[in-house]
């Protein structure tokens, strides 16, 4: 090491061509020269490009500054895999390895670990100060860190970020994003000065073809951005079948037509990617007894097989032993562990030609392929059926191509029954997707923030997130909008400064009142004409010619009411007559009942009208007719009457209580008119522009009530959190109990709902056996319709998890009224199960009485002595359940559940 490294005034340099004994990108030599600077860097480019070259160089570094480097992976496989690569690379003395389960010199200069174990770590200090186990660290590479658009892990990410000591580098690896430049952003805020080194330059370029029934074609045109123009005119083929519909179904071709074509193009090996573990089985299966290896590959396969046959007899998977022979194999989650890791060795040694795979394996595992295959182009998830996303495709596509090996990576897509060429060129052409924040809260995290820090200091620290920064970006536009809307106010403050709006809303208010005055004076007016129209209709029927009415109405639209004598009443057509008056204007009309306001019977008749004759044909309501000089004298005499008394009233407004409200809305409309408000020429505008500002100031409101909402949402999310925790006494003055710092060591999908139960006593009096069996309930989620086993629940623990279903139900009521979905598991279906692998059940007879596959097995059991580790951690529960735990971890920790690695 000494020979690559020499010393300046200022720092280490270190011979880069001596470590690196090729010629390097220019992304690769940016990124050394930041981490030379001092500066965090986040590197974004093409998977197989070379990234891990420079966590590689932040270890050569660290190593001859006498100074650690952690590195961490999403997966614990890959941690794994980072340990054997490293410790060939830099010696086996100097490589530690932390996961959920194992410890392995966790003092060495270089740590590999999850990143979740690495969060837990930062957990035990204050933010920002270097606890015992960061000491001598010198750079944190955080490898595939796009694995933060994972829903469920990608908080660890965050939070790893977040709490990071700013003395420490970060190395953060990942594929090319669309927004790669916002995560550099957020950690250069975050954490400390951080550079983005971008690159979408592959070593090995990727040709994308497409196999049809017809042969395998390339995908796209010259220039790399388009659909080959042989794919854009759509021909029809003969003899075509059709669907209900009348579209035609196309043809998919064969696994082995696929395979075939590869085979001849000399395209393998290759990686097949197909989304459901029984469809890589079943493909396992239909390529039939082909071999895809020479005799020289077949001997060397069939000796690396049988040693480790010889090794782990019960880690073979049926009826895939053969296949392998013949350089097949089949890669899922599924799949023993032990299985998956001599498929990964064979796959990387070239004796593995054709691997069926699910997504999971593109998910960071070293296996670059010559090819890579999808499929389908679609995907079955929780939400429905849907295209695959492009990050996704980019990822599978990412596995071709093998640096050192292959001038040209393939990238083969599928004709499927629902997606063809147009959506492959689609998913090839359009780009990456953008991380998006899965920062989400939990108990965890509340008690562990509390335990070192203030309330204060929690929110400050929760508001760092990646969330919290792109939820500022997007709400950038909101924010300059209320801005423009503030100035706009400010404007119509200032051009309003001078008006007196005491005296305006003084004003406003007489107004107001007078409106009332004027609708009660309608109202009493409603009133008393209900009363006059009863009672006239009573006297109308003994009224005479000659007497005198006033009239106003439908068939008389008059403004006031006229004065008129009635003539003579004409049959109509209804109960009531038709009435046939002469009016004081002089004029003959035909009035109805319901024209007459007022009926003067004090008034002596007018005998004149005994000698007039009405012109014959006025005979319908409405009807009018000018009157003569005979009838003109009476119209004077009418109006001579209307001086003297109220005829022009109706004698709904002779009602006193009328009267008395009309005198009212005449005093309030006299204090109007004196007031001096109403000598102002603009109040109308005045009026319009206070109504503007005061519409401006709402929506100021509830433009900044909606940007707190969305602004403070996780933290809104950690309070309830906190509610909860106090309502079960892990919090009290904002500061966790003996209770709380139990759940603080825990780690898990409900951290308090684990803490609770192993508090509540339920599980004491169980043996270890069966305490494995009930913790395996607490962490598990059975999710399969068609899970079945032949082992029956364990009485003892299903009578202790029975005892804290009450308990379950408090937590659930207490979650449900504060909107918290964190799930409470209590599973019992496999208890049974992990009751007899830990009472020493043979593997293969264990697997055998169950629909699980091997690998789900494992991970069920591997989540349970996750779990079991923690325990002994929790500084106040009873030694008893600690030393029960261990127990119970020894029991179930065994291969093929435990590596033969981890044995060693």
């Amino acid at each position: 090491m000494d020979t690559l490294v020499s010393q300046t005034e200022t720092a280490f340099s270190l011979d880069v061509a001596t470590l690196f004994p090729f010629e390097l990108d220019d992304f690769q030599k940016e990124a050394i020269a930041a981490l030379d600077q001092g500066r965090s860097v986040v590197v974004c480019a093409p998977t197989g490009s070379g990234k891990t070259l420079i966590g590689e160089y932040a270890i050569y570094r660290a190593l001859a500054r006498g100074k650690r480097v952690f590195y961490t992976t999403p997966l614990k496989a890959l941690s794994n895999q980072k340990l054997r690569d490293f410790r060939e690379q830099f010696g086996s003395d100097r490589v530690g390895l932390l996961t959920g389960d194992t410890s392995i010199a966790r003092d060495a200069p270089i740590v590999v670990m999850t990143t979740e174990i690495f969060r837990n770590m930062l957990y035990g200090t204050r933010i920002g100060e270097v606890g015992t186990s960061m000491i001598d660290v010198e750079a944190v590479v955080l490898d595939e860190c796009h694995y933060m658009n994972d829903q469920q892990r990608g908080t660890v990410w965050e939070e790893s970020i977040i709490y990071c000591p700013p003395t420490v580098q970060l190395v953060a690896l990942s594929a090319t994003v669309a927004n790669g430049g916002q995560l550099t952003d957020w950690i250069d805020q975050v954490h400390g000065p951080t550079d983005l080194i971008y690159s979408d330059y592959r070593p090995i370029p990727l040709a994308f073809s497409f196999c049809g029934n017809n042969g395998l074609f390339p995908l796209l045109d010259e220039t790399g951005k388009a659909i080959h123009p042989s794919f854009k005119v759509r021909r029809k083929a003969k003899g075509a079948k059709h669907d209900r519909k009348g579209r035609e179904i196309p043809e998919i071709p064969s696994l082995g037509f696929v395979v075939g074509q590869l085979q001849q193009r000399q395209m393998l090996p290759a990686i097949y990617f197909i989304f459901s573990r029984r469809g890589c089985d079943k493909a396992v299966r239909d390529l039939g007894p082909i071999s895809l290896v020479n005799a020289e590959e077949a001997v060397r396969l069939k000796a690396r097989i049988d040693a480790f046959l010889a090794q782990s007899p019960e880690a073979a998977r049926s009826g895939h032993v053969e296949p392998l022979m013949r350089g097949i194999a089949s890669h899922h989650a599924g799949v023993l562990p032990a299985w998956k890791g001599l498929i990964e060795e064979l796959f990387q040694e070239g004796l593995v030609k054709v691997v069926f795979a699910t997504e999971t394996l593109a998910a960071g595992i070293n296996m670059p392929a010559r090819t890579t295959v999808i499929a389908s182009l679609s995907k079955r998830t929780d939400s429905g059926h849907r295209l695959l996303l492009p990050s996704e495709f980019l990822q599978m596509s990412g596995r071709a191509g093998r640096r050192g090996l292959d001038d040209q990576g393939y990238v083969v897509t599928v004709q499927s029954r629902f997606e063809g060429a147009q959506e492959a060129a689609h998913l090839a052409t359009v780009g990456p997707d953008p991380l998006v924040s899965q920062f989400t809260p939990s108990y965890g995290m509340v008690l562990n923030l509390l335990q070192k820090h203030s309330l204060e200091e929690a929110k400050e620290l929760v508001e760092r997130s990646f969330g919290r920064y792109l939820a500022n970006l997007s709400l950038k536009p909101e924010q300059e909008k209320i801005a423009a809307v503030e100035a706009e106010r400010d404007r119509l403050q200032a051009e309003l400064a001078d008006v007196d709006f005491v005296a305006l809303a003084e004003y406003d208010k007489l107004y107001g009142r007078l409106k009332e005055e004027k609708r009660l004076l309608k109202i009493l007016h409603e009133q008393a004409e209900e009363v006059v129209h009863r009672d006239l209709a009573m006297a109308l029927s003994f009224a005479v010619a000659g007497t005198i009415l006033s009239l106003k109405g439908r068939h008389v639209p008059v403004p006031e009411p006229l004065p008129a004598v009635l003539i003579a009443k004409i049959p109509g057509s209804g109960q009531f007559p038709w009435l046939l008056c002469l009016g004081m204007d002089n004029r003959w009309v035909v009035a109805t009942t319901s024209d007459v306001v007022g009926l003067h019977a004090e008034l002596a008749r007018v005998s004149a009208v005994d000698y007039l004759h009405p012109p014959a044909h006025l005979q319908k309501p409405g009807q009018h007719g000018k009157g003569d000089e005979a009838t003109a004298w009476i119209a004077e005499k009418l109006w001579e009457l209307s001086q003297r008394h109220h005829l022009a009233l109706a004698g709904s407004d002779l009602a006193e209580e009328v009267v008395q409200q009309a005198e009212q809305v005449e005093a309030v409309n006299t204090l109007l008119i004196n007031h001096p408000v109403h000598r102002w020429q603009n109040r109308k505008r005045l009026h319009k522009r206070q109504q503007q500002l005061q519409a401006l100031e709402d929506e100021i409101g509830d433009r900044r009530a909606r940007l707190e909402k969305l602004g403070q949402r996780h933290w809104q999310e950690f309070l309830s959190l906190m509610s909860i925790l106090e309502n079960f006494s892990c919090l009290e003055d904002l500061k966790p109990t003996e209770m709380g710092e139990n759940v603080a060591a825990l780690r898990g999908d409900n951290e308090l709902w684990l803490g609770l139960v192993l508090m509540s006593g339920e599980l004491d009096g169980l043996t270890p056996a069966e305490f494995a069996a009930a913790s395996e309930a607490l962490v598990t989620e059975v999710s399969r319709p068609d899970l079945w086993t032949r082992f029956d629940i364990p009485p003892a623990v299903e009578d202790a998890l029975m005892g804290v279903r009450g308990l379950r139900r408090q937590l659930q009521q207490q979650q449900s009224r504060r909107n918290v979905f964190t799930p409470i598991w209590l599973e019992l279906d496999l208890t049974g199960l992990v009751k007899a692998w830990a009472e020493g059940m043979d593997w293969n007879e264990l697997c055998a009485a169950t629909s699980l596959d091997e690998g789900d097995i494992v991970r069920v059991l591997r989540r349970t002595i996750d779990f079991l580790a923690q325990i002994p951690h929790m500084p106040y529960l009873q030694a008893g359940i600690k030393d029960t735990a261990r127990a119970a971890l020894g029991l179930i920790n065994r291969f093929p559940v435990k590596d033969l690695e981890d044995e060693a």
